[in-house]
C-alpha cells in the first residue's frame, strides 16, 4: 500500500517539537534574591528578598567587607490522588554574596526577618566612620 507524502505533517511534527523545547526552557530556574542597600554615616542597611524561605533555613555570614546569605526553599509535600501538577516555583539551595564598600564591625550586626524580607543592620567600623575628616583652612599671616 502506498501512502501519500504530506510535507505539512512533517512541519507539524517539527512545530510540536519546538513548542515542547520552548516550554522546557521556561521551566523555573535559579533566581538571585533581590537586594537593596542603603548606607548612612553609621551603618549599611541591607534588605534581601527571600519569599517562601523559613528563618531557620537562612544562614548569614558577615565579614568586614561582604555579606554571604545562603538559604533554602524546601519543597512542600503534597499528596494527590489524580491529576498532574505543574510548578514554576524554585525549590532548593541558593546563595548570594554582596560586597560592601565600607568596612563593617561584623560582631555588632543585627538581623530581622519578617514576611520573607531579611533586614540586616551592619554598623560601620570606627575606622570607617572616621575615614573622612574635615580640615579647616585658616589664612596664613605673613
Amino acid at each position: 500500500m502506498l501512502a501519500r507524502y504530506n510535507p505539512w505533517e512533517e512541519m507539524n511534527a517539527v512545530t510540536r517539537q519546538l513548542d515542547s523545547l520552548f516550554q522546557e526552557m521556561q521551566a523555573p530556574t535559579f533566581k538571585t534574591p533581590a537586594a537593596e542597600l542603603h548606607e548612612t554615616d553609621e551603618a549599611v542597611h541591607l534588605k534581601l528578598e527571600l519569599p517562601g524561605v523559613e528563618a531557620k533555613d537562612v544562614d548569614i555570614e558577615v565579614t568586614e567587607n561582604a555579606v554571604k546569605v545562603v538559604a533554602e526553599r524546601k519543597t512542600e509535600s503534597k499528596t494527590e490522588e489524580k491529576g498532574r501538577t505543574r510548578s514554576e516555583f524554585y525549590y532548593g539551595k541558593f546563595q548570594r554574596v554582596i560586597p560592601l564598600r565600607a568596612r563593617i564591625q561584623n560582631t555588632a550586626v543585627t538581623a530581622e526577618y519578617k514576611d520573607g524580607i531579611l533586614n540586616l543592620t551592619l554598623p560601620k567600623s570606627e575606622a570607617e566612620k572616621n575615614k573622612v575628616v574635615k580640615v579647616n583652612l585658616s589664612e596664613a599671616t605673613a
